[in-house]
């Protein structure tokens, strides 16, 4: 199965970033992608507009050339055979560009679900799982990611190479990638000497595998919102998102970064955030916004998102491949017609020599 090499492969973005409520959007927004030159679409999941099953194949179905990955889904929300025909499906519908893409999640909302959190040991063995099932294996299994007396695809004909990316973000997290992950995607918000770290965390977890780590592809995830849109949408992208994760999140985000712990209990303890309802990036004014701009969170912190003028964007995106060894970067935050100047722009100024990489993001060669 082959496709035609987008523009820049190494160049993803996300498919509805936000708190989306139209999905049909997700169609013009994977044809734009294309059009300006992207090289994939990865797509979170989200339980309400946000299937990653649908989404994969509405944006197969609309394309002819970017990549696409579900980043991240969950293996504890589906069934094994249910995951394996959602990849296999999605894998024959865009003709080889499909990668599956799973995560750890959030230990919270699976206790509201009724659904066992995901572990290193339960996410290793569940991807060992689909590649049997992807190979044409029929078996019973009894492991860390559950028991099921007899695990099988309904033909005859099952013999797919699918890759399989992770999102990770803790040490733990990224060296089992390195062992057993084709692909990947790191956090946003993360600061370039973190990323460099993540990405030599991932490598080495690769070599200590037995495998090549060049083979493992690293996307970095850097928001990117260029400043000629509107200041509320431009402090939303960065402020506001920034300081969603900092609720779901942020004691992982400061030790990956290695930032101060009491600038995250001063965020804490901000009587807009403890009496604030929602996320930041969908609920938040402006004027709340401003105010955790200037006064809560560290101007360090902020500097992990990309931002100013297109041509500065670009610039620090070509930057960031000899910064910290990534192999791609996905543009997050911002839709492809508002990431259509800084790809534009990123054509003057794309690394000599730049990698050249298949249009399935999780794949190297």
């Amino acid at each position: 199965m082959t496709s035609v090499r987008p523009m820049f492969p190494e160049l993803g973005f996300y498919g509805l970033a936000g708190h989306a409520a139209d999905p049909r959007a997700l169609v013009d927004e994977v044809q734009e992608a294309e059009r300006i030159g992207l090289g994939a679409v990865f797509l979170s999941e989200r339980f309400n507009f946000k299937d990653a099953a649908v989404m994969s194949g509405a944006a197969a179905a609309a394309t002819n050339r970017i990549g696409i990955a579900t980043a991240a889904t969950n293996h504890n929300t589906r069934h094994p055979l249910v995951t394996a025909t959602l990849a296999t499906t999605a894998h024959r519908m865009s003709r080889g560009r499909f990668a599956l893409g799973l995560g750890r999640g959030f230990d919270m909302l699976f206790d509201l679900m009724g659904v066992p959190r995901i572990t290193n040991a339960q996410l290793a063995d569940a991807i060992a799982v689909q590649r049997r099932l992807w190979a044409g294996e029929r078996f019973d299994h009894d492991g860390p990611s559950g028991t099921y007396p007899f695990l099988f695809l309904m033909d005859e004909d099952i013999a797919e190479d699918i890759p399989v990316l992770m999102v990770a973000l803790g040490p733990k997290a990224l060296t089992l990638a390195g062992g057993i992950a084709d692909a990947v995607v790191l956090h946003t918000f993360m600061s370039e000497e973190a990323v460099a770290r993540s990405v030599a965390t991932v490598r080495a977890g690769a070599e200590a595998a037995g495998r090549d780590p060049a083979a493992v592809r690293v996307w970095a995830c850097t928001a990117v919102v260029e400043d000629s849109l509107p200041h509320d949408v431009v402090l939303k992208k960065t402020v506001g998102r920034l300081a969603t994760y900092l609720q779901g999140y942020g004691d992982l985000l400061v030790r990956i970064n290695g930032w101060d712990p009491a600038a995250l209990q001063r965020f804490r303890e901000d009587p807009l955030v403890t009496g604030f309802s929602g996320a930041f990036d969908a609920a938040a004014t402006p004027d709340q916004l401003e105010h955790l701009a200037e006064k809560v969170i560290p101007a360090e912190w902020l500097a992990c998102a990309i931002t100013g003028p297109a041509a500065a964007c670009a610039q620090q995106v070509a930057d960031s491949f000899a910064a910290t060894g990534v192999d791609s970067v996905i543009l997050h935050g911002s839709t492809p017609g508002q990431l259509a100047p800084v790809v534009a722009a990123y054509g003057a100024v794309r690394p000599a020599g730049q990698r050249e990489l298949p249009p399935n993001p999780g794949r190297t060669a």
